[in-house]
């Protein structure tokens, strides 16, 4: 199953966080996502999100949407540094 990584910029963290916990009804209904969502924090406010939908097309289709895209600016991320990755390779060790 392929995850998604959304990395981004955000103007306060503490901020974006608050904002970010308030999403889980988003990630359920609109994303598809039926397991928890994995984030955390870094340094010069970088902020990062992983999850696992069960419909890679349409937690993609939803990404893109103008209710995320509004969701994302609320939480205060910069908008020209979000980065999408879709996780759909392994590597075996």
């Amino acid at each position: 199953m392929a995850r998604i990584v959304v990395v981004a910029k955000c103007k306060d963290q503490g901020k974006w966080e608050a904002g970010f916990k308030t999403h889980g009804e988003m990630f359920r209904s609109r994303y598809g996502i039926t397991k928890p969502v994995s984030y955390g924090m870094g340094e010069d406010n970088r902020v990062v999100a992983c999850f696992e939908p069960d419909d890679l097309a349409t937690a993609m289709k939803s990404l893109d949407s103008p209710e995320t895209k509004a969701a994302m600016e609320s939480d205060g991320l910069v908008m020209d540094s979000v980065s999408v990755f879709v996780l759909d390779k392994e590597l075996n060790v």
